[in-house]
């Protein structure tokens, strides 16, 4: 399914530059060619001024006048030779009443887009004015196109990838569960046996340590089958003491922890409170302790700091192990994703979800550097 979504992204860029260049160069060669009419106009427009300056009093201006009343979009300004402006046409004359500079600039910016045309007014003395124009509304908004398409088809492109993650991860949610409910469903039953023979054994004389050994397996049965069937379902959250929390998880670690690995535990203030999922909350811990543990291959040393801040509460575990390299950072949290040759991959990716989508914190390496070790924060809101 990632792979799928992968894909999808691919293709969907892929599309959108596409329709972006092809849009991009067609508006281009259409603005061209509507500036190059718009300045033909112009020149028409000019032509038809000096014919109405030089006719003779018999002569038919009717096309001439058609062709001057007729430019009604494209913004002109005729100066005299001094640069002072003598008249102007299609302008904004709201833009004009609000500004006295509207005008000079506008004339600024005509001089910038297009060289003027020079219309003779007398030979003799020779006196010339200079028309300046600019690009009409429709022209602007025409180049303006392809900024406000990019927008929509990213915005597109945005919904489409929000909704193949969000669909990804319904799926995704739809397979924790179901396997998470099947997990403690199937423990469910050769459970209830082993308590049944369990009883049977603590009636028979001389069978007592092995009945309480058998019941500490047992009960660790019974708390993964918890597990599963608080991660099959929205768990409650409740108040609890971390330090000791957290403590009583390390206890359990060091006592199946290999001799030459040493395992330490700090904390800024002796009692830290939290509102957490104590099932969870030791699977993650245990997660990160074995995972830590695997790191070191037999030797090193562990170290555990809490750390209680005004609005959260971090949580830091620290090996000195191998270290993970920045390209797997991410990857590590990955479902199916595994670097031991047995590993399912499951249990970091596990963990994250249940400190992220169920006690609304986070979990991340905070610090990695090969063969120096690795840190992994977790962090949750107060």
């Amino acid at each position: 399914m990632l792979r799928q979504l992968i894909g999808w992204r691919f293709i969907l860029i892929s599309i959108a530059i596409i329709i972006i260049v092809t849009t991009i160069w067609f508006v281009n060669n259409l603005s061209k060619e509507i500036q190059a009419e718009e300045t033909k106009k112009v020149a028409a427009w000019v032509s038809a001024n000096k014919e109405l300056l030089t006719a003779s009093p018999d002569a038919n201006l009717n096309l001439a006048i058609e062709i001057i009343t007729t430019n009604t979009t494209i913004p002109i300004i005729l100066t005299n030779e001094e640069g002072q402006i003598v008249d102007h046409r299609n302008l904004d004359s709201a833009k004009m009443a609000r500004n006295t500079r509207f005008l000079p600039q506008q004339l600024e910016k005509f001089r910038k887009q297009h060289p003027p045309f020079v219309m003779t007014i007398t030979d003799k003395p020779l006196v010339n004015n200079y028309i300046y124009y600019g690009d009409s509304v429709i022209l602007q908004q025409i180049r303006f196109y392809p900024y406000v398409q990019l927008i929509v088809v990213t915005l597109f492109i945005a919904i489409v990838l929000f909704a193949l993650r969000s669909n990804y991860k319904a799926t995704q949610n739809q397979l924790w569960v179901g396997m998470s409910k099947e997990t403690a469903h199937q423990l469910g039953t050769p459970l209830s046996s082993m308590e049944a023979w369990l009883e049977i054994l603590k009636e028979n004389p001389g069978s007592e340590d092995i009945a309480s050994e058998l019941k500490k397996d047992v009960d660790r049965l019974k708390l993964i089958s918890d597990r599963f069937s608080k991660i099959g379902s929205v768990p409650s959250l409740e108040e609890t003491e971390l330090v000791n929390q957290i403590s009583s998880m390390i206890s359990y670690i060091r006592k199946r922890a290999p001799q030459k690995v040493t395992l330490t535990e700090s904390s800024n203030e002796p009692q830290i409170l939290a509102m957490i999922c104590p099932p969870l909350f030791d699977w993650v811990i245990e997660n990160l302790l074995k995972n830590a543990l695997d790191a070191m291959e037999g030797k090193g040393n562990i170290s555990i700091n809490i750390e209680n801040h005004p609005a959260h509460i971090t949580i830091d575990v620290t090996d000195d192990g191998k270290g993970i390299p920045k390209s797997m950072q991410e990857k590590i949290f990955h479902p199916g994703f595994s670097t031991k040759k047995r590993g399912w991959g499951l249990g970091l990716s596990l963990a994250k979800r249940i400190i992220e989508e169920y006690h609304q914190g986070r979990l991340y390496v905070k610090w990695s550097e090969q063969q120096k070790g690795t840190t992994f924060r977790i962090w949750l809101r107060k």
